[in-house]
């Protein structure tokens, strides 16, 4: 009965006596967090005041500083003719070619020639009326010298006939102050001057304005003969273009009709590419476009050589978010140079020595230049900045920075817009 039963031995168990070393543990665990807030206590309140934190292999951090600053434009451009005019047809007709693409022509070389029976037809129509006026105009001359001369003719006879009116007034006076004639007699003389002086006035008024009315006849017909010969000269110069010559020396570049094409006015025939005159043709994106001016400085690489060139033009068009710009060369143009071959371009905008500035990054382009994080003992603190110009690998600082400030350039998408950021190490 008894062997059925356990004592308790196995459960009782000996009792540790306290010591002292508990208290002496956790009286320096407080001594230890006494200095650490102690020396470390600004730290400390840093860790517990940011918004976040993130590793700083996630960061790029460039500093601020005073250096050149030089802005400009580089890509790659394709070589273009300076010139490529493209020739149309002066009129309608049958185009015959003269050359073949690429065939190299000289300026005034004829390459193509319109046959225009309408235009032709035209000139010889108006070239007979030009006959026709030429022959009216001598007539109306003819003319007016006849008439000017029977109205000369009418006043000479009239001047006679006062002439001898007044001869007779003077016999009949002096007959009558001799008692010879009647005093009647006196008096029908001094009637028949008065009717010569009349016819006498009467053909000089006549003869002054049939004269005036027959010159004003003439130019007339003077004046339909030169507008007829103007048009006759404007035919002329149509149908001598109907032969279509080169406007400059180069190249043949594309023919847009078949040979004996029946064409209609101002129809494209082809192209002539000027291979004297070579410039270098970019793609450049709208933002920096706006700066894009002719006569600024540029660059040209390309056959392990460089060039100096200038912007001759910008395109005031744009495509796709991108405006055509060109370079012509500065000095001689290269001999080895090809249509449309490719070429490294790069147009300088701006250089200035110093300027407070930092490196470029995305921070740019994500906060809109309005703000940056700025590193302070390992915080990430937000401030407000004005940025102003910017190249390819730096961006100018107006305000909100200074020389010696640490900026994070990229990566500052992870701050997620939080105003501190430890920076973890």
């Amino acid at each position: 009965m008894n062997s059925r039963f356990r004592d308790t031995s196995e459960q009782d168990r000996p009792l540790e006596r306290p010591t002292r070393r508990r208290p002496l543990l956790l009286a320096g665990g407080a001594v230890a967090v006494g200095l650490l807030v102690l020396l470390g206590g600004g730290r400390l309140r840093q860790m517990l005041s940011a918004d976040s934190a993130v590793s700083a292999a996630r960061l790029s951090i460039a500093t601020v500083d005073v250096a050149p600053l030089t802005r400009d434009v580089a890509g790659e451009g394709r070589v273009v003719a300076a010139q490529s005019p493209t020739l149309f047809a002066p009129g309608a007709g049958t185009v015959t070619l003269a050359v073949k693409a690429g065939d190299p022509v000289k300026r005034g070389q004829v390459l193509a020639c319109v046959d225009s029976p309408e235009l032709t037809n035209r000139l010889a129509q108006e070239r007979s009326n030009v006959d026709a006026l030429r022959a009216d105009l001598a007539r109306a001359e003819v003319e007016a010298r006849q008439q000017t001369a029977a109205l000369q003719s009418a006043y000479e006879n009239a001047r006679i006939d006062q002439q001898t009116a007044a001869n007779d007034l003077a016999r009949q006076t002096q007959a009558f102050e001799a008692g010879a004639t009647a005093r009647m007699q006196v008096e029908r003389a001094q009637d028949a001057l008065a009717k010569a002086r009349l016819a006498l006035d009467q053909a000089r008024d006549l003869r002054g304005l049939k004269t005036d009315s027959l010159k004003l006849d003439v130019q007339a017909k003077q004046s339909a003969l030169s507008r007829q010969q103007l048009l006759v000269t404007d035919l002329e110069r149509q149908v001598a273009e109907l032969q279509v010559r080169s406007p400059v020396d180069g190249q043949v570049g594309q023919l847009f009709i078949a040979d004996r094409t029946n064409v209609a006015r101002d129809a494209r025939l082809l192209s002539v590419i000027d291979l004297s005159a070579l410039e270098v043709q970019m793609q450049v994106a709208e933002s920096f476009a706006r700066e894009l001016q002719p006569g600024m400085p540029g660059e040209i690489n390309g056959n392990g050589q460089r060039w100096a060139g200038q912007v001759s033009s910008v395109s005031p068009e744009v495509v796709n978010g991108e405006v055509a710009a060109r370079l012509r060369f500065a000095g001689a143009q290269p001999e080895q140079l090809r249509q449309n071959q490719r070429l490294s371009v790069r147009v300088l905008l701006d250089k200035r020595d110093k300027v407070l500035g930092v490196a470029r990054g995305s921070f740019v382009d994500e906060s809109g230049g309005s703000f940056a994080y700025v590193v302070r003992d390992g915080v990430a603190q937000k401030v407000p900045v004005k940025l102003g110009a910017r190249s390819l690998e730096r961006v100018e600082v107006i305000s909100g920075l200074v020389a010696g400030d640490r900026v994070v350039i990229s990566g500052a998408e992870n701050f997620k817009g939080a105003e501190r950021v430890l920076i973890a190490d």
